[in-house]
């Protein structure tokens, strides 16, 4: 034993020098993804009046959140306060990519590399319904990025690597497993649907940041932890994020689309009356518009959408929660139930017609609106027996808010009469001589 115990401890010690000096066994695929990657990863610091909360702020309200800002920041003025993420440099422009959150009221932005070097950005365009925004470096040269992957072949299991800046710690790296796919999250106002599940830490600041696959492809947006449980986050698909990204770019906002359905949702007593069969889940067809995209594709009145691009459809809300995601000029592929049988058919997205915004917004709450001299619109027109009218809405009431979305503008407008889609009620901010009211609008025609 005298001679056996001093051979092994060389051998050991061989092995450890051995390793220790071959490049193979510590330089793993994470490593090199992160080297290829890492530089291009950015800290996001923005400077903002106080003002409401986005409609999507995951990190609001968990533990440690309010604390995070007064061990990393000096005080600042009471009018002010900072907020902190991450983002992708996507393209040699020096466009970067990040959430809507991170930037959302932002007054300044402020963006700093791996490298060190610091610039002011500008933003380019954000979409609040799918949590993206898109920022410009200004006067910013030779800027490491990373072009986007592909989101469409990722498998359950396979390994996923994340960067960020959690708490400040910048261009930290955690590792996991993709856990699920086509997840769907709720925050306060609305469901987002679509999202990568993984087990890789995410933690505040690392919003905006990549999630990269075992060979360093860019295949997500870090956006959401999910409040209460560990071990547990959410990315938005990089298929879905470069089409937004492209709307962005070239328009700054993205444009809403429709097929040109009208839809309600599915119960168990019209299932039965239309012989469809067990346990079909999905929104009914009430209205195909004339040379609608969908008409063009086949769908008819009566028929069930039960899924939109593969994305099972429950509900007419979330039928058009999924038309959110979508782009202009984008082919879906709509399955629907008629009868015993089920098909699927394609039909090209198209930009919601304008001239359809104020039918559209007289069908759900059953008012006419004009532009008011000060701020909202006026009401100049009730529809007998809708909802308005049954709760006591009149012509000159103004409204001045609709489902928190102040109404600025016609576009404000615009954006939260069609964010009703599918709902069953809208929440209005109605303003009568001097008193302003808080009431529930049920909705339809």
């Amino acid at each position: 034993m005298f001679f056996v115990l001093p051979l092994l401890t060389g051998a050991v010690g061989a092995t450890s020098a051995s390793s220790a000096g071959d490049p193979f066994l510590r330089r793993t695929a994470t490593v090199r993804a992160v080297e290829r990657v890492g530089p291009s990863v950015v800290n996001i610091t923005t400077e903002r009046r106080v003002k409401a909360r986005s409609p999507f702020q995951p990190f609001a309200g968990t533990p440690g959140f309010d604390r995070f800002f007064r061990d990393f920041f000096e005080p600042r003025r009471p009018s002010q306060r900072s907020n902190l993420g991450s983002g992708v440099v996507i393209d040699r422009e020096g466009h970067v990519l990040t959430n809507e959150h991170v930037v959302a009221a932002a007054d300044s932005i402020r963006v700093t590399l791996a490298d060190g070097r610091e610039f002011e950005a500008a933003l380019v365009g954000a979409d609040p319904n799918n949590d993206l925004a898109v920022l410009a470096l200004i006067d910013a040269t030779n800027v490491p990025w990373t072009a986007p992957g592909t989101s469409d072949d990722l498998m359950v299991g396979e390994p996923v690597i994340a960067i960020g800046n959690p708490f400040g710690l910048s261009n930290s790296v955690t590792t996991g497993v993709l856990s699920a796919l086509d997840r769907s999250i709720r925050s306060d106002k609305r469901v987002f649907h679509g999202f990568l599940q993984t087990d890789a830490s995410i933690n505040p600041g690392n919003s905006g940041g990549p999630l990269l696959n075992a060979t360093g492809d860019l295949v997500g947006v870090n956006t959401a932890i999910y409040q209460g449980a560990e071990g547990i986050g959410f990315a938005i698909p990089i298929d879905v994020a470069e089409r937004i990204v492209r709307e962005l770019i070239t328009h700054g906002s993205l444009a809403p689309v429709w097929l040109g359905l009208d839809l309600q949702d599915l119960d168990d007593r019209v299932a039965e009356l239309m012989n469809l069969p067990d346990m079909i889940a999905g929104a009914l067809v009430n209205r195909v518009r004339a040379e609608s995209p969908a008409a063009l594709a086949g769908v008819e009145r009566g028929d069930v959408v039960t899924a939109v691009d593969g994305h099972d459809v429950r509900s007419a809300r979330e039928y058009y929660e999924m038309l959110e995601r979508s782009t202009t000029g984008q082919t879906l592929a709509v399955t629907v139930q008629r009868g015993a049988k089920a098909t699927t058919l394609e039909a090209q997205a198209e930009t919601f017609p304008e001239t359809l915004v104020t039918d559209l917004g007289s069908r759900l709450l059953g008012v006419q609106l004009e532009q008011a001299t000060g701020a909202g619109f006026q009401v100049s027109g009730v529809r007998e027996g809708a909802g308005s009218a049954r709760i006591g809405v009149e012509v000159g009431d103004v409204f001045l808010a609709i489902n928190g979305r102040p109404l600025a503008d016609a576009a404000a407008l615009r954006g939260a009469v069609l964010e009703l889609r599918g709902r069953p009620h809208a929440q209005v901010v109605v303003q009568r001589a001097r008193g302003r009211y808080h009431v529930t609008i049920p909705l339809g025609e």
